[in-house]
């Protein structure tokens, strides 16, 4: 599947949530997310799965209205990148990585490392090349 970005940097193209997934995927997914501890019980499969971003749906960063607002499709294509809001989005993810290490097997750490724990990498590559912003958030790495 071709890589597909999401406003925040997530990897959808990798996500266990974006659809399509079987019903089987599914809620191994909602159990995975109940093991790590991002939900505090095993979902549907409704409320586990996602169409991806858009800005009627909730996004816990705020990334998805501010894209929207600013009419481009991720934070790579602003000009105020990086921002306060993406900063805090990154800082935030990486809080949950030593506890997703943690819970995880390895394929699973490896696939959640991927879909989310790359966000910022992902954004800097989709950032035009005379873009001259640096990245300001360098987490503390020990993956």
């Amino acid at each position: 599947m071709k890589q597909k970005i999401a406003a925040c940097g997530n990897d959808c193209s990798i996500c266990p949530r974006m659809l399509p997934k079987t019903a089987v995927e599914l809620t191994a997914t909602a159990k995975l997310w109940h093991k790590i501890g991002y939900r505090d019980q095993v979902v549907s499969n409704d409320e586990i799965s996602c169409d991806g971003c858009i800005p009627e749906t909730w996004c816990r960063h705020e990334i998805v209205s501010c894209t929207a607002s600013r009419n481009i499709k991720t934070c790579a294509a602003c000009g105020d990148y990086p921002c306060s809001k993406i900063l805090a989005t990154f800082e935030k993810t990486q809080s949950h990585l030593p506890d997703c290490q943690k819970c995880c097997t390895e394929a699973e750490f490896a696939i959640m490392k991927k879909a989310f724990f790359e966000k910022q990498l992902n954004l800097d590559k989709a950032r035009p090349t005379n873009t001259i912003n640096p990245p300001m958030f360098v987490p503390n790495d020990n993956v």
